[in-house]
């Protein structure tokens, strides 16, 4: 078994000048640090009094999953001699927040919607989603399972 470590840094950017002295203190800005990579400035959700125009944890969250399953797909689909010429995808998490505060992702649903070379690649091109899900890193590391409703089709040439 390989290991593979992964660092980042979190620097708060969000004191006003009263640090934490109380809930409305403080912004929930702060950067995240990758090195040799830029930089991703983050927040809170804005109904977690963050900002609507930086990154949230969740925003990421989605986006690791749908990103880690793109790559998995890709790879499958070119091992397996299916062409793709176009991938987006839509992805959707539903999250709950407990009276207490305390929240969890009930649920999350990916929409692949993949371009491929010819109609005879469809079917293969569809079934390699669950394959693809199979293998995601961060997918496995969920305890909230991860749904696809794909979309396969040709381009019009």
């Amino acid at each position: 078994m390989k290991q593979h470590l992964y660092r980042s840094k979190i620097e708060w950017t969000g004191n006003s000048g009263l640090g934490t002295k109380n809930y409305t203190s403080y912004q929930r800005s702060h950067n995240i640090i990758i090195a040799n990579k830029p930089i991703i400035q983050g927040s809170s959700d804005p109904a977690f009094r963050g900002d609507n125009t930086k990154h949230n944890p969740e925003d990421l969250f989605l986006s690791s999953i749908s990103f880690c399953h793109m790559l998995w797909y890709l790879h499958f689909c070119s091992i397996n001699h299916i062409i793709v010429e176009e991938y987006t995808d839509i992805a959707e998490g539903i999250m709950l927040e407990e009276n207490d505060g305390k929240g969890y992702f009930k649920e999350i649903i990916l929409h692949p919607n993949v371009i491929v070379k010819t109609e005879e690649m469809i079917k293969l091109a569809n079934e390699l989603h669950e394959k693809a899900n199979e293998y995601c890193f961060i997918a496995n590391s969920l305890n909230v399972p991860v749904k696809h409703l794909s979309k396969t089709t040709v381009k019009n040439h």
